[in-house]
């Protein structure tokens, strides 16, 4: 599948890195960027990401074939109604969201009825690092992307979104709305949480500063993904609320049961917990 014209509205990390898989791979014809901020889609212009840079959305989607919205979840209704007059009927829409019924109930509300050509998705993959400058061709390789098509997706449009995240070396899987939020809130939304969490607790403390000095592998290999964009990351909590607190809710109860071995000295405990976690990582991330 070649693509004549993928209209990329929010060129950053995610959006971008999608450009250059495909311009790797010869698969697009041209790229065109959008963003209310001209120095963002200027970057990206001048860094070969893109092939056209606009700030007027009319401009930006003439002649789209497919239209990825890579903005953060919080800004998508906005986005979606900006675009709605202006999609031609056979024109694909993707997103690139962390929380899929967010976005569902989000394209509901600004189209009034969802497109045919509207499938949501949501690459997983990503690094701490934000913006166009951060983007790279391979960041997609070897990567899960999940589809949530809704009753109203045509097949066709789920087709070409699917190839289109295959050409940039993604694995693609299909998913329910409902079933994705309760997952990545526990294998993403919760471990960010908590790095952010973390990191502000020992900031403030009183020795602080003696702290993050001797903070070791360790403390920055679980700690890296508070360094990801806050507004992101904000939006995402609130978006997916119900499912994050029902993962927050268990986490707190087995950290209480944890905190109670440690203070009864139930080495017991601790060493099978520690072990079943071990074996757990290890088989599913070795």
């Amino acid at each position: 599948m070649s693509v004549d014209r993928l209209v990329i509205l929010g060129v950053g990390l995610i959006g971008g890195s999608l450009a250059l898989a495909l311009k790797k791979c010869a698969a697009v014809a041209q790229v065109v960027g959008w963003s209310r901020r001209e120095q963002t889609v200027l970057k990206a212009l001048e860094l070969g990401v893109i092939d056209q840079a606009e700030t007027d959305i009319a401009r930006a989607l003439r002649g789209a074939d497919i239209v990825v919205i890579a903005v953060p979840v919080g800004a998508m209704e906005r986005l979606f109604r900006q675009i709605a007059p202006h999609l031609r009927q056979q024109t694909v829409v993707t997103d690139v969201g962390s929380t899929k019924g967010s976005v569902v109930e989000a394209a509901r509300r600004a189209f009034g009825k969802l497109p045919p050509g509207f499938v949501p998705g949501h690459p997983i993959a990503g690094i701490e690092r934000s913006g166009v400058e951060a983007a790279f061709a391979e960041l997609y390789e070897g990567r899960r992307v999940i589809l949530t098509p809704v009753a109203e997706s045509d097949c066709a449009a789920v087709a070409r979104v699917r190839n289109l995240w295959e050409l940039c070396g993604a694995e693609v899987v299909e998913m329910d709305v409902l079933h994705h939020d309760e997952v990545l809130a526990a294998t993403s939304h919760l471990p960010h949480l908590l790095a952010y969490a973390l990191v502000d607790c020992l900031a403030r403390m009183d020795e602080s500063e003696e702290i993050f000095q001797f903070a070791a592998g360790g403390f920055r290999d679980f700690t890296r993904i508070a360094s990801s964009d806050p507004q992101m990351w904000h939006d995402i909590c609130l978006a997916n609320q119900d499912a994050l607190l029902a993962m927050l809710e268990r986490f707190s109860g087995d950290l209480a049961q944890l905190t109670s071995a440690i203070r009864r000295g139930d080495g017991e405990y601790l060493k099978r917990t520690f072990l079943q976690a071990k074996q757990t990582r290890d088989r599913f991330c070795g």
